[in-house]
């Protein structure tokens, strides 16, 4: 079933986890968020806009939203009576997080009349040296705990793993990806995003100069979604965010890109596109 979403991007606090990979720190405030601003910039856009089409909210802050220092607890229960009319909730969140509070937030957003609380967490890859090279603090038995734990309490699971992760030798890249996405599913996600890693934050830029990071191809992205598709209880999707910083063969680019965008929304395999420039 594919379902039409609004997304809403807070500005808030920065994340304290300062992952090798991540740029998110660019859209962050200094200091902690102040009480009352994020209920104010859903409401303001809310305010703005038809919803009345769309199934799900998603709130991502560039942070964790169970986060206290992200996210105060005294603005959660008018954040769940803001996203009160939508029939899912999608916020992310370190696994590192999850607790109490966002089983409290599910049952505030049930009891605004809302859906089901989706909490997106982002797992990268199950490769344990690159894992730890990461320096997210991550490790596979703490995101199965915090799996576990919402799938024990109702939640949703959405899940993002890398593509191209640093340490990992290209030869293998999609192949821990692909393994990745499969620990996820076995999880319980309900949904596997592959995000492929993107330069522009400078330690990817200094990981590619130690040869340590290469950046993935379009071509890569296909495969490791080719070998997801039609998973039973899991879809698995491609993040095109910045999709043309990708390196591709320019006569079959824009074929394999919107392939891509019909595969993200069937979930059903299709011939791969033919071209004599590049097969």
């Amino acid at each position: 079933m594919v379902e039409r979403a609004l997304t809403v991007f807070l500005a808030g606090a920065e994340c304290p986890f300062t992952c090798s990979f991540c740029d998110l720190w660019r859209y962050t405030i200094d200091g902690p968020t102040p009480p009352g601003a994020l209920p104010r910039q859903i409401d303001e856009t809310l305010a703005s806009l038809d919803v009345s089409s769309l199934a799900r909210i998603k709130l991502y802050n560039a942070s964790n939203f169970f986060d206290r220092r992200a996210v105060p607890l005294e603005d959660l229960p008018r954040i769940a009576e803001l996203c009160g009319r939508f029939g899912g909730v999608t916020v992310e969140s370190h696994a590192r997080t999850i607790d109490k509070e966002a089983v409290a937030f599910a049952r505030r957003l049930e009891g605004a009349g809302g859906g089901r609380l989706e909490v997106a967490i982002g797992l990268e890859t199950i490769h344990p040296r690159a894992s730890a090279d990461l320096n997210k603090r991550l490790d596979r038995d703490r995101f199965d705990r915090a799996a576990a734990f919402l799938t024990e309490h109702g939640i949703d699971l959405r899940v993002f793993v890398l593509l191209a992760v640093p340490g990992i030798p290209a030869a293998e890249s999609i192949e821990w990806t692909v393994r990745s996405a499969e620990h996820a599913a076995r999880q319980g996600a309900a949904l596997v995003s592959i995000i492929p890693l993107r330069g522009g934050n400078g330690e990817m830029e200094r990981l590619a100069g130690l040869g340590l990071f290469v950046p993935p191809t379009l071509r890569e992205l296909e495969s490791a979604l080719e070998q997801c598709i039609e998973w039973k209880n899991t879809v698995v999707t491609v993040d095109l965010w910045d999709v043309e910083r990708l390196e591709a063969c320019p006569a079959c680019r824009e074929q394999r890109v919107e392939r891509l965008r019909r595969l993200n929304l069937s979930a059903s395999a299709e011939p791969p596109v033919q071209c004599r420039e590049c097969q």
